[in-house]
């Protein structure tokens, strides 16, 4: 599926979801990088990448010879004098003076290159739009593209076994020849950020492995103190889809190559397994918290900025998020140590997972002047190993070499294997024809999960049907091979 049907698709449902991700905030909406609704910018069919100039002066190395591995940082293009635009979804870093910090420590360096920012609010809608309009300059966060698209917007840093010695998650943005054309700028471990004091408080003195064991936390909450047990964050829209989906796969089931090499090929991906795995005792737990009252009073009016400082604060128990958000609630308030993250309640064959990944990813403009690549793979590879950046945010680590603080105990770690060759699009494929989207912006679906509970309009087991049948239809649309 190339880049116009994902942009079709993101416009059919900015018509669908448009009240509900209203006053989203894109803050944190980048952990999984995604598509969901979007605002006619270009014609989704006249997606095709600018051409460059073809009166460009002669470029200040050749692009054949530009790769990630080869610039020795601090040593060379000292004297490489040009502008490149940064187009990113960390509005809160333009505001709170932080993109203007590290990109004057750059300018230290690199006095010469000059760099501007952009943070855009509503990332996920415009950044395939402006990727296909070309309007987004030398550098981007990528968007939801498909494989076979990537040489066609970005350049690659080198191929994922040579970029594989550098950073963590070299093989997220991958074509079939084995290049690496994404670095992220952080990484995200998969887990469930809890207040400490609070769980003191309600008298819950282990960790939860289980669903029935956090469901049991969340009510000891409920009883004992006053605080939310579970924030939902529904109004937000991208802390629904965009955070529950991250769950899938190796968390849920123990295995790696689920979420990307067998998940398309499964005839009931959402059945219950019985003992508290898989896709359905993942989104069963949301559903059980609300329909049980352990949420906040009105779900339709969460506030994402003011749950910061309520987790902070001891208002709220726990809350669905990924580890980049431990860096805000800890800054949120006077209660940083209070901040815990726990793996998620989920244990297969007496194990707890997590994921990590990277979040959005640095994509370098294929089309730029070669002076403006060279500036770009410059201030990707600073950025990455010595911004420090990602350890300011929380963040898993995504250079092999800078420093980190980041912990994250009791938990095997593990990785989503990346789909079959040959397969690199069928996800794609299954998210737009079944229409759920996952870890693809599916915020409505797992906002219905949170309406059908409060309201009892529809059981748990009446949603998952509805799923498994939307997914077969897909299956049997696009001749998918049902193997499981």
């Amino acid at each position: 599926m190339k880049l116009r049907k994902v942009l079709a698709l993101t416009l059919a449902l900015s018509m669908t979801f448009s009240l509900a991700a209203c006053g989203g905030s894109d803050e944190g909406a980048a952990e999984a990088p995604a598509a969901d609704a979007g605002e006619t910018a270009a014609p989704a069919d006249e997606a095709e990448a600018p051409a460059a100039d073809a009166g460009e002066e002669a470029p200040a190395a050749a692009a054949s010879d530009l790769t990630y591995a080869s610039i020795k940082l601090g040593e060379d293009y000292k004297d490489l004098t040009t502008t490149i635009k940064f187009i990113h979804h960390k509005t809160d870093r333009e505001e709170d003076g932080t993109m203007a910090d590290l990109i004057a420590k750059f300018n230290e360096v690199y006095p010469n290159i000059t760099v501007e920012t952009e943070g855009v609010t509503d990332y996920q809608e415009d950044s395939l739009l402006r990727l296909s309009s070309g309007d987004w300059g030398d550098i981007m966060f990528i968007p939801a593209v498909d494989a076979a698209d990537l040489p066609t917007y970005f350049l690659p840093y080198g191929t994922v076994d040579e970029m594989s010695e550098y950073v963590n998650f070299a093989d997220q943005w991958k074509d079939a020849a084995g290049n690496c054309y994404g670095i992220g700028y952080m990484g995200n471990a998969q887990g469930i950020l809890y207040n400490k004091k609070v769980f003191a408080d309600a008298g819950v003195t282990e960790l939860p492995k289980t669903p029935d064991e956090f469901i049991a936390a969340l009510q000891a909450i409920k009883d004992n103190t006053d605080a939310i047990p579970l924030y939902t964050n529904y109004a937000a829209g991208w802390t629904m889809g965009g955070q529950w989906d991250a769950y899938l796969g190796a968390i849920t089931t123990g295995d790696e190559t689920w979420l990307n090499q067998k998940f398309v090929h499964t005839a009931e991906p959402f059945k219950d397994n019985g003992d508290g795995t898989g896709a359905y005792a993942l989104y069963k737990i949301l559903y059980d918290a609300v329909e049980k009252g352990l949420i906040e009073e009105d779900y339709t009016t969460t506030d994402w900025e003011g749950c910061k400082p309520m987790i902070n604060n001891g208002e709220i128990g726990t809350m669905v998020l990924g580890s980049w958000a431990i860096a805000q609630m800890k800054a949120a308030g006077d209660h940083p140590d209070d901040i815990g993250y726990m793996p998620f309640p989920i244990t297969v064959n007496g194990q707890q997972y997590a994921t990590a990944g990277p979040d959005y990813c640095y994509g370098i403009n294929v089309n730029a002047s070669d002076d403006n690549k060279a500036a770009a793979m410059v201030f990707v590879k600073w950025m990455v190993e010595e911004s420090g950046w990602c350890d300011l945010e929380g963040g898993y680590p995504i250079s092999k070499t800078a420093p980190t603080s980041f912990v994250f105990d009791g938990v095997t770690v593990v990785n989503n294997l990346t789909s079959l060759p040959g397969e690199e699009d069928l996800m794609n494929e299954m998210n737009a024809e079944s229409e759920l989207s996952f870890n693809a912006g599916g915020d409505a679906k797992i906002q219905a999960i949170v309406e059908a509970a409060f309201t009892g309009t529809q059981t748990y087991d009446e949603i998952m049907a509805d799923w498994t049948t939307a997914w077969n239809a897909a299956q049997d649309s696009l001749g998918i091979e049902v193997k499981y």
